[in-house]
């Protein structure tokens, strides 16, 4: 039976889903309040054709409010025009430099709006395993909290030693197996165990870090079990079907596999793109910490100092808190201070 247990980390202006497998993380979902619920995976808009590449077999589309989204156009699909409306269902959702993936649906009328909300993280929870119940409270933060900071890592341990690091790059997402220190006459026998425990491993962090698209795993030794390991593949990232596909080891000790791309990368909520953790990332820790002290303070004024970025992403959040606790909270914006500096104490 396949240890799944599913937590919901409720805090103010931040919702946190995780899903944990054998006591691990493997899947987060977040929700600060600003998503759009017509760009969300499954949600269904009425949408305006913007431009045809008869060429590529595509369409741009617009989604209302700006957004753009990539719609295939298949042999039977109905002929459309420029500037025409369509009935449209989000498959992908746009990340850092690609936009959002969309799938026909109808013909219809216009104007742009939204028909269906994509589903809540409730329900997209239950979607990973239907029969568990969800977790709140203390032990669904202490879930959520090492969920992501699991997510910021790369680098991981395997089972009986050695790591296996996985990178993402603008063209694919490298996957690393390292053995470590091991013993020369058992070397042939530690190398298969590493493989076949970073294959399970890597498809668990490319989950938590919602990485899809081609997969490179770079695998330790030669001499490689083809059919174990490409059964071991299979089993790996058989949650991530349909759509996965998984090719034979290469010349050179590698297997390439592509695994659907759905939902934004996780990274791309929790980081900036130079790398640094967002204002709302900080945001929402130095709201959690506000709650944690107002809670076991009760009645205190307690005082909250950061940069001010932080500030003003830790606004909505301190207005929920502040509604929820009482008006007993301040956040003050420190000129100079680093991001991730943040203080909490008594005022």
């Amino acid at each position: 039976m396949i240890d799944r247990r599913l937590f919901l980390d409720e805090s103010y202006g931040e919702l946190r889903g995780v899903v944990t497998l054998a006591g691990r993380p493997e899947r987060l979902l977040i929700d600060r309040g600003d998503r759009k619920a017509g760009y969300d995976v499954g949600a269904c808009v009425i949408a305006r054709v913007i431009k045809i590449e008869r060429a590529m077999s595509s369409a741009f589309v617009d989604l209302g409010g700006g957004v753009e989204a990539l719609m295939e156009v298949k042999p039977d699909t109905p002929r459309f025009a420029q500037g025409q409306h369509l009935a449209v269902e989000v498959r992908s959702q746009a990340r850092n430099g690609k936009l959002a993936l969309v799938r026909f649906l109808d013909l219809a009328d216009g104007p742009v709006r939204l028909i269906t909300a994509g589903p809540s993280i409730n329900d997209l929870l239950r979607t990973f395993e239907r029969s568990a119940t969800i977790t709140g409270g203390r032990e669904a933060r202490l879930a959520a909290d090492l969920a992501e900071a699991e997510a910021l890592e790369t680098i991981f341990p395997l089972p009986g030693g050695g790591s296996v690091a996985v990178e993402a790059t603008r063209a694919l997402i490298a996957v690393d197996v390292d053995l470590g220190a091991s013993a020369a006459p058992e070397a042939k026998r530690a190398a298969r165990q590493a493989n076949l425990a970073a294959l399970g491993v890597a498809a668990r962090i490319l989950r938590l870090k919602g990485l899809g698209g081609l997969i490179v795993i770079d695998l330790v030794g030669r001499g490689h079990d083809g059919t174990a390991m490409t059964s071991a593949a299979r089993a790996a990232f058989a949650p991530d079907a349909p759509g996965v596909a998984i090719g034979p080891i290469g010349r050179f000790g590698t297997i390439e596999l592509t695994v659907p791309r759905r939902r934004r990368p996780v990274l791309e909520l929790l980081l900036d793109v130079d790398g640094r953790l967002a204002a709302s990332t900080v945001a929402g820790r130095l709201i959690r910490r506000l709650e944690g002290e107002g809670r076991a303070q009760t009645g205190a004024r307690l005082l909250a100092k950061c940069s001010p970025d932080v500030a003003a992403a830790a606004q909505p959040g301190l207005t929920a808190l502040c509604a929820s606790l009482g008006t007993r909270f301040e956040v003050a914006a420190q000129v100079g201070w680093t991001r991730e500096h943040i203080e909490v104490a008594p005022q």
